[in-house]
């Protein structure tokens, strides 16, 4: 069959493998090539087809039909953290947010896969603070100094150590479970600082990692955290690297590459589409997540990202902060080229898409000589 010649060699590879795997032989082979060429010929696009306008619409348009509901607490099945649904969520993942509500779904190894260590491995990431650790904290004005009281008595050499090395142009003394810091700057304001920057302090656990939860799913024993730190939890032993997933797509990309964010960005915005019940093409959300992440980087879609740094003038000065735009491109001496949609329109031409894209022209007085002739 000439189009099944015509499918492209990985194509035909994965197929042939699949084909392998699965057993499959003889007539049962062909229908599966038949329905595979089927597919691939169902989802080509013409020349010149406007994608990007097409891929907007298609994502867009589902998305203002979202329930507006932001936030649910996920205390109804044992989770611990805030989790962003609908519109916010596609608007963090589109936008490359920063600052948002972050968390971890961690799982564990078989050998791991129990309530108890789970519980321990749990322990073990969850971050502390000095506040953590402390039953009770004064200001001494008489003495002029600051007296804890720790929960244990074994914290007390960490807490020394760490006190020496972070608050300076103290003396501290511990006894027992007690610890006193006195300042050699003896004013009331510098003892209230010292106070507030010391119960911030780290003592232990992974920094970023505010509370976890220990829950069972299907035949899981997972970890949910509030607050992430990829790096150092796919370090702790027991951790299943190959499951383990954090929303901040950011330390993806630090820790794992702009493809493994690539990927988050596409799965992050499938899951919260079908969440809502809405049917997008994944090609669309493909080519959003290939446009923001092609040259390496994570860029966001808008001003100063996908939007914001286009050839065109006119197509930047079309999206957001004309003025600005136009002003910067006259001073620069900037051309545009006219080679988009956006600023083909806007400058009232035929924009390259479809028909438009056409260069060819016909002559109609050689075509009447030509008819001529023939006559």
């Amino acid at each position: 069959m000439p189009e099944i010649l015509a499918l492209p060699n990985k194509v035909m590879r994965d197929f042939e493998e699949y084909c392998k795997k699965n057993g499959v032989t003889g007539k049962q082979k062909e229908e599966k090539l038949a329905m595979l060429v089927k597919a691939i010929e169902k989802y080509k696009y013409e020349p010149g087809e406007a994608i990007g306008i097409i891929a907007a619409q298609s994502i867009s348009e589902p998305a203002t039909q979202m329930t507006m509901r932001s936030y649910t607490m996920a205390s109804q099945s044992d989770r611990l953290s805030k989790v962003t649904h609908g519109l916010p969520r596609l608007i963090e993942i589109f936008d490359a947010r920063k600052t948002f509500e972050k968390n971890m779904t961690i799982y564990l190894n078989k050998e791991y896969n129990s309530k108890e260590k789970a519980k321990e491995i749990a322990g073990k990431i969850k971050s502390l603070k000095m506040s953590d650790i402390i039953v009770y904290d004064s200001i001494d004005l008489v003495n002029m100094q600051i007296e804890l009281e720790l929960e244990k008595e074994g914290y007390k050499d960490e807490v020394k150590e760490l006190l020496e090395k972070h608050i300076k142009d103290c003396d501290t003394t511990v006894r027992g479970k007690n610890v006193c810091i006195k300042p050699k700057k003896d004013n009331v304001k510098n003892l209230r600082k010292i106070k507030n920057k010391l119960m911030k302090l780290h003592t232990a656990g992974i920094k970023g990692i505010d509370n976890v939860v220990v829950i069972k799913e299907d035949e899981d024993w997972i970890i949910q955290t509030t607050g992430t730190n990829l790096k150092k939890v796919l370090r702790v032993d027991g951790i299943d690297i190959a499951r383990t997933k954090t929303n901040d797509i950011h330390q993806v990309y630090d820790v794992l590459g702009v493809e493994a964010a690539r990927n988050m960005i596409l799965l992050e915005s499938k899951d919260t589409l079908d969440e809502q019940g809405l049917d997008v093409d994944v090609r669309h959300l493909m080519l959003l997540a290939d446009m923001m992440t092609f040259d390496g980087t994570i860029k966001d879609i808008g001003r100063y990202g996908v939007s914001g740094k286009k050839a065109s003038v006119l197509a930047r000065a079309n999206f957001e902060e004309t003025k600005k735009h136009l002003v910067n491109a006259s001073f620069y001496g900037e051309k545009d080229k006219l080679e988009g949609i956006i600023e083909n329109i806007l400058v009232g031409q035929i924009a390259p898409v479809g028909t438009g894209m056409v260069q060819l022209a016909v002559d109609m007085e050689k075509m009447k000589k030509m008819r001529k002739i023939k006559e």
